[in-house]
């Protein structure tokens, strides 16, 4: 026997179409938020930008930040290390300017060691050659260095060591300092008010303020 009662429900079930629902919350043309009938759009956070309006980044989340910012109280832990970094670095750069201190005085030191060093070399060898000054004296006074070769090398000497500031103490007449003079004898003298070098039995030297030798002299003494 045919079955009509399953052909007819075959043939009804095939004719119906199928029922395709758009369930997206955003409509892709508007980009607007789709809410069910009768349902209320839910409003926007505290804080929050309604959905599909721009953020203004400049503006209040500026405002905010600064807010946020100036009402951060720094704690009283970092205070007090800030004032000790600061009384650090005050003693740091009062070490540097007692180094700096340090450095150039000892600078100034050596140039002066070096200064008298130099001084001291030359005084030492102005002081090995005043007997050979002597010998030229001697030589000089006895006629032997009047003229000749040996002249001309006695004066080339004693130009060259007044280069060096040799300075020959030979004077008459002045008066006598005993700083500079040997007095080996007094004579008294005539119309002499004071000490005077009378004769210089052997010649002294000095360099710059430095006595070498003093010069031996017969002094002249008020009567």
């Amino acid at each position: 026997m045919p079955h009509h009662g399953n052909e007819e429900e075959h043939n009804s079930s095939a004719s119906q179409e199928p029922v395709i629902r758009d369930n997206r919350k955003v409509d892709p043309v508007t980009g607007q938020a789709r809410h069910p009938e009768g349902e209320q759009p839910a409003e926007a956070p505290v804080g929050e930008p309604p959905v599909g309006e721009p953020v203004d980044s400049d503006g209040d989340a500026l405002a905010q930040a600064e807010e946020i910012l100036n009402g951060i109280e720094v704690p009283a832990e970092e205070s007090v290390a800030q004032g000790a970094g600061q009384a650090e670095a005050a003693e740091l750069k009062n070490d540097l300017l007692r180094l700096q201190a340090e450095y150039v005085n000892y600078r100034k030191r050596v140039e002066r060691d070096r200064a008298v060093a130099g001084e001291m070399a030359v005084i030492g060898v102005l002081n090995s050659l005043l007997p050979v000054l002597d010998d030229v004296d001697a030589a000089r006074q006895h006629g032997d260095l009047t003229d000749g070769p040996f002249a001309a090398i006695a004066t080339k000497l004693e130009n060259a060591l007044k280069t060096y500031g040799l300075v020959r103490i030979d004077e008459t007449g002045v008066e006598f300092d005993p700083t500079i003079h040997e007095a080996l004898i007094q004579q008294p003298g005539e119309d002499i008010e004071v000490d005077t070098v009378s004769q210089v039995l052997r010649s002294g030297y000095r360099s710059g303020d430095r006595v070498l030798r003093a010069a031996q002299v017969i002094v002249a003494v008020p009567a």
